[in-house]
C-alpha cells in the first residue's frame, strides 16, 4: 500500500493567509507518498509555487502539468488547483501566498492602476511557469528566498535539501507581524512583479469564465458549509444543474475523486481536528461530521488514517 502524504498546510476555500494587517504567508507541504500532495482548493490571493524538483503533478483549472525539475508556477486569484505526487520518493513544494493589495500605494499610482488592479480583477495574468533556462528565472529564485527568508527560514540550507532545516511546525503556516519583516517582503514581491514586467511576462485577457470549474468550486463550496448534513449526488448536481452522471464524470476528472469519496475524505479531516481540539466523545464526533453510523464512521477513519479515532486522539496528545 502507498504511504499517503503528509500535508503541511491546510489550505481552505475560503481563508486568511496571513494575518488581516498583512494578508501573506508561506507554506511548506512535505510528502513521502504517491497520491494527493495538496488537495484542490481556490483563494482570492496569488500563489508562487517554488518546486526543487521531484514528480509532481500540478492541476489548475482542470490544466495538468507535469513536474519533474526546479521551477516556479503562478496561481492567479481565484483559479482552481491542486498538487499530485508521482513518486515515492520525500520531496517538498514550497509557496508564497498574499493578497496583491499589500503591494498598492494611493489610488492615483500607476502601479496600482496598471499592475495590482488588473490583477485584482483578473485581466491581467502571470506567466505559467518559469523555468531556469529563462533569463528571469534567477532573479524570482533570489527574491523568492528572501521572501523565505523574511518569514525567518533558513532557506539556503532548505534549498540544498536539508529537511530539517524546511519543515515548520506541523499544520501550521507562517506568518510574521514584525514590520520590518514586512518590508522586506514586499520589497521582494514587488521585485518578483517588476522582473515579470520587465521581462513581458504578464499577459493581459479578458475573464476566463470555465462553466465547468466554477461547477466544481459550487459543489465544494456545498460540502464545505454542508458536511454535517447527508448529502446526496442530486443535491450536488443540483447546485449546478447537470446531471447526476454527468456530474460524478465531472467532479472525478477535475479534483480526481468520486463526490462521495471526497465527501467522505473531508468529514474525515473535520473529525481529526474534532478529536485534536475537543473533549467530544467518538459517537459526539461521529454524528457532528456528518456520519449516521459509527461503524461506517469508524471503518472510513481507519481506511483515511490507518487509526482508531481513540488511537489518533491519544497519539496526538502525546506530541
Amino acid at each position: 500500500m502507498n504511504q499517503q502524504p503528509t500535508i503541511l498546510k491546510d489550505l481552505k476555500e475560503v481563508c486568511i493567509h496571513g494575518t488581516k494587517s498583512f494578508p501573506c504567508a508561506i507554506y511548506r507541504t512535505h510528502a513521502a507518498g504517491r497520491g494527493v500532495f495538496v488537495k484542490h482548493h481556490w483563494h482570492d490571493e496569488v500563489e508562487i509555487l517554488y518546486f526543487s524538483g521531484g514528480a509532481f503533478r500540478l492541476e489548475i483549472n482542470m490544466e495538468s502539468f507535469p513536474i519533474r525539475s526546479e521551477c516556479f508556477y503562478f496561481v492567479n486569484p481565484g483559479e482552481l488547483h491542486g498538487i499530485f505526487s508521482e513518486t515515492a520518493e520525500c520531496h517538498w513544494e514550497d509557496a508564497v501566498v498574499f493578497a496583491p493589495g499589500i503591494l498598492g500605494f494611493e489610488s492615483g499610482d500607476e502601479v496600482q492602476i496598471r499592475l495590482i488592479k488588473p490583477i485584482q480583477n483578473g485581466k491581467l495574468l502571470f506567466p505559467r511557469c518559469v523555468t531556469p533556462q529563462h533569463p528571469a528565472f534567477s532573479m524570482l529564485r533570489s527574491a523568492f528566498v528572501d521572501i523565505m527568508r523574511a518569514f525567518g527560514q533558513r532557506t539556503e540550507e532548505a534549498f540544498a535539501g536539508q529537511e530539517e532545516a524546511r519543515a515548520p511546525l506541523p499544520d501550521s503556516s507562517l506568518v510574521t507581524d514584525d514590520l520590518t519583516s514586512q518590508m522586506y517582503v514586499r520589497s521582494s514581491l514587488m521585485y518578483i512583479f517588476a522582473t515579470l514586467s520587465a521581462q513581458g511576462l504578464f499577459t493581459t485577457t479578458e475573464r476566463n469564465f470555465d462553466r465547468r470549474v466554477e461547477s466544481i468550486k459550487t459543489a465544494l463550496t456545498y460540502i464545505k458549509d454542508n458536511y454535517q448534513n447527508k448529502i446526496y449526488i442530486s443535491d450536488l448536481a443540483g447546485q449546478v444543474n447537470l446531471n447526476e452522471q454527468y456530474f460524478c464524470r465531472l467532479f472525478r476528472k477535475a479534483i480526481g475523486y468520486s463526490p462521495i469519496e471526497y465527501i467522505n475524505e473531508y468529514r474525515i479531516k473535520q473529525a481529526k481536528r474534532l478529536l485534536e481540539e475537543t473533549d467530544l466523545q467518538v459517537t459526539e464526533v461521529c454524528l457532528e461530521c456528518g456520519f449516521n453510523h459509527l461503524g461506517n464512521f469508524l471503518q472510513e477513519f481507519r481506511k483515511h488514517t490507518r487509526t482508531t479515532p481513540l488511537q489518533y486522539r491519544k497519539h496526538m496528545e502525546s506530541l
